[in-house]
């Protein structure tokens, strides 16, 4: 794919700022996306001699799309910001800033989405078993405290479905190991409860318990920076989702997304017979056309036996 173009600071037309300001819904790293998209036009719009929003029409946005389809982006990533397009000035119109919205019927080329991928038993039995981490290079039965806090991580992405947003937000009053839920912040401040497996609550116990307090002293001065933020990087600061990332690959031994666990996460509960609107409920999403993606990815592992094992397939 071509270089991305440089999207530094953009002048006052725009007034990105103020809209992104106008997000408060949103988690910060959406309100970052929507800036770096939106920044992605203005620069492009400058090298059309666009110095401005009020320029802006259809045929400049569909030339935009264009531009962003031409480049080799992901589908996923075409749309995601055409949707940042249409939020933006959606938000000039309702602000009085236009009096037209150039975005309105504004679409993604059309494009052969993504099953989401879900892991395989030896992948998850990699992530999730003392085999994963640090304990594989021969480390006393008692896992350090880098592996305590891995582990109690993964159990939280696959056993209860969280994303990595949510997982690195938790505060200790929003657990509570003794029921075995946890309550989640999730996407545009909604709140829910979600079920903790018995594993998820035996690895947070331990991780509280004996391996949390070490990453404190290990900090600047031994100070808890944060002491209700329930995981903690190798700083003794709250981790984070760049933090979270690593530690899945250093366990899984190749590159792995965090959101993988997601996923397999909601197929397997699919899988097992579970409701629809019940997934839905689990995973905090919206709209329960989000939740039947994943319908698709348990149709497909079941042709997928189907074509393996039957005789007639």
């Amino acid at each position: 794919m071509a270089a991305e173009l440089d999207t530094g600071e953009v002048g006052d037309p725009w007034e990105l700022d103020a809209f992104v300001k106008s997000l408060v819904s949103l988690s910060e790293a959406t309100r970052k996306a929507y800036l770096t998209d939106l920044r992605l036009l203005v620069v492009w719009c400058g090298r059309a001699s666009i110095e401005g929003p009020d320029p802006v029409d259809r045929r400049v946005l569909r030339r935009f799309v264009a531009y962003l389809a031409g480049r080799g982006y992901a589908a996923k990533t075409v749309a995601r910001r055409i949707s940042s397009v249409r939020r933006y000035f959606a938000w000039r119109m309702r602000t009085g800033r236009s009096t037209t919205d150039p975005s309105l019927g504004l679409s993604a080329p059309g494009g052969e989405s993504r099953l989401p991928r879900v892991l395989r038993p030896e992948e998850l039995e990699r992530l999730l078993g003392a085999g994963g981490g640090t304990a594989r290079s021969g480390r006393a039965p008692d896992p350090d405290p880098v592996e305590m806090r891995d582990i109690a991580m993964v159990e939280l992405l696959y056993g209860s479905g969280l994303r990595v947003a949510e997982v690195c937000g938790l505060h200790f009053p929003d657990l509570d190991l003794d029921t075995g839920w946890v309550r989640v912040m999730g996407k545009g401040a909604k709140e829910r409860r979600v079920p903790l497996s018995p594993p998820a609550v035996a690895a947070l116990e331990r991780w509280k318990g004996r391996g949390r307090a070490r990453f404190v002293t290990r900090a600047a001065g031994g100070n808890d920076e944060d002491p209700t933020a329930v995981f903690l990087n190798r700083r003794g600061r709250r981790i984070t989702p760049r933090d979270l990332r690593r530690a899945i690959d250093r366990r899984a031994g190749e590159p792995t997304h965090p959101h993988a666990l997601r996923h397999t996460f909601a197929t397997h509960l699919l899988d097992g017979g579970a409701d629809l609107r019940s997934v839905q409920e689990l995973l905090g999403h919206a709209d329960l056309g989000t939740t039947q993606l994943y319908t698709h990815v348990s149709r497909e592992r079941l042709r997928a036996v189907y074509e393996q094992t039957h005789p007639r397939a």
